[in-house]
């Protein structure tokens, strides 16, 4: 196999060096400066580079930081979701007090007590094909922390096509994963993974959870690879995957190199119908025709296929639970019975499927479609229906996000990074 590593070790530096250091910088980095092959020259490659993060969860709320303490002297985060407690044992940049508020606006603050030169451009905004282009023209280098295969195809067709290079990252439960894409230096991800997993096969970390101490080791991976890009140093992970198990505390490598069959990129893609995310209007609602159709006190039958913890804490008022894993053994709710919805659509009331997000609530409606149930899913589930001020009971329903907070808030954010792809054990789904 190929190494491709060796042959970049030569690798010119991304960015030319900015101004002359002041006094107190060089006395902020001097513990970096001192190190061999390094200098105030990459010092101020790293004050005039401008890197644009997408993700403001595990893994940009670990990597920011990093890259700020560094001296990267531009940082632009793009997410537009909020903070939640549930994110605070991994997500170290958010506190308590941050809760409700936008991830990019609590980051920004982060950083701000790291080193306030440091520059954070918060573009709080969810990622598409329609904006990243234009975002990614005014920076060198894109870092994707996305939780999703959508963003992550995305991010590398957007890097590729504006000839920038892409560092990337993965975690899920206890493994994670590091590479680095640069089109015409080296292969991409879509030569590491020409097409995604099915969707109903892939795990976040809403699903499978997550190791805290992952998101720092895997973040702190992914901005040691944005500084040896920028200055020049090193050998960057291009051809290379490093995987990390963090219950056995090992790593390792996995070489690639380009599909020289593969088709010439020409354009950005429908991401969410690549990966087979794309809402079906016969097969789901949004958030926003859920709280429509309650509001005006339409007949549905409301499931929700989460686990009990997660609905004790929160819930929609009158839903039914019923774990998916049930659905998955081939169970029906005896609410369902009650209702006349097995084998009598035309005389029962709909059913409407929530979860978390989506994963499971996306499966769970296409199982009970194949039972002849009329059902469909909420996109971006119970999170999406919270952030347009829909209505929940349960534990941590007071008071989980401002109402003011929630009326500006864009549902179905990508939250984190989750999905090992294929190349680690396949978890079940």
């Amino acid at each position: 196999m190929s190494t491709p590593g060796r042959r970049l070790a030569a690798m010119l530096p991304l960015i030319e060096p900015g101004p002359a250091l002041e006094p107190d910088r060089i006395a902020r980095y001097s513990r970096q400066l001192m190190l061999p092959g390094f200098g105030e020259p990459a010092q101020r490659r790293l004050a005039a580079a401008r890197v644009l993060v997408i993700g403001a969860g595990g893994l940009g709320s670990a990597l920011v930081p990093v890259l700020a303490g560094a001296g990267i002297g531009t940082i632009g985060v793009a997410d537009d979701d909020l903070v939640e407690v549930s994110n605070l044992h991994r997500q170290l940049s958010h506190g308590v007090a941050d809760i409700g508020r936008a991830k990019v606006d609590s980051l920004r603050d982060t950083v701000a007590a790291i080193d306030p030169a440091c520059t954070v451009i918060a573009h709080r905004e969810r990622v598409i094909a329609a904006n990243l282009p234009a975002l990614l023209d005014g920076y060198d280098l894109l870092v994707d922390g996305s939780d999703n295969f959508a963003t992550r195809y995305l991010a590398n067709d957007a890097a590729e096509l504006a000839g920038k290079p892409l560092v990337w990252g993965s975690i899920l439960r206890f493994h994670g994963q590091v590479g680095v894409a640069w089109a015409g230096r080296g292969p991409t991800f879509r030569d590491l993974f020409p097409a995604p997993p099915p969707a109903d096969e892939t795990l976040s970390c809403e699903l499978g959870g997550v190791l805290p101490s992952l998101c720092t080791a895997i973040g702190s991976l992914m901005a040691t690879e944005v500084v040896k890009l920028v200055c020049g140093i090193g050998e960057p992970l291009i051809g290379r995957v490093l995987f990390y198990d963090a219950l056995t505390a090992r790593t390792r490598e996995i070489g690639y190199e380009a599909d020289e069959s593969r088709p010439a990129l020409t354009g950005l893609d429908d991401y969410e119908a690549l990966c087979g995310t794309a809402p079906d209007p016969t097969q789901s609602i949004s958030a926003a025709e859920l709280l429509r159709r309650r509001r005006a006190g339409e007949r549905m039958l409301l499931l929700d296929v989460r686990e009990p913890h997660e609905a004790a804490a929160r819930r929609i008022p009158d839903s039914v639970l019923f774990p998916v894993g049930r659905i998955d053994a081939g169970e029906v709710p005896d609410a369902l019975q009650e209702s006349d919805a097995v084998g009598a659509p035309d005389a029962a009331p709909t059913v409407v499927v929530y979860c978390e997000q989506d994963p499971r609530s996306r499966r769970a409606a296409a199982a009970l479609r194949d039972r002849g149930v009329d059902a469909v899913h909420v996109v971006g589930g119970i999170r999406a229906f919270v952030a347009l001020g829909g209505d929940v009971e349960g534990e941590a329903a007071v008071g989980s996000v401002p109402a003011a907070a929630a009326a500006s808030v864009v549902p179905a954010s990508p939250a984190e990074n989750a999905s090992i792809p294929a190349l680690v054990e396949k978890e079940p789904a």
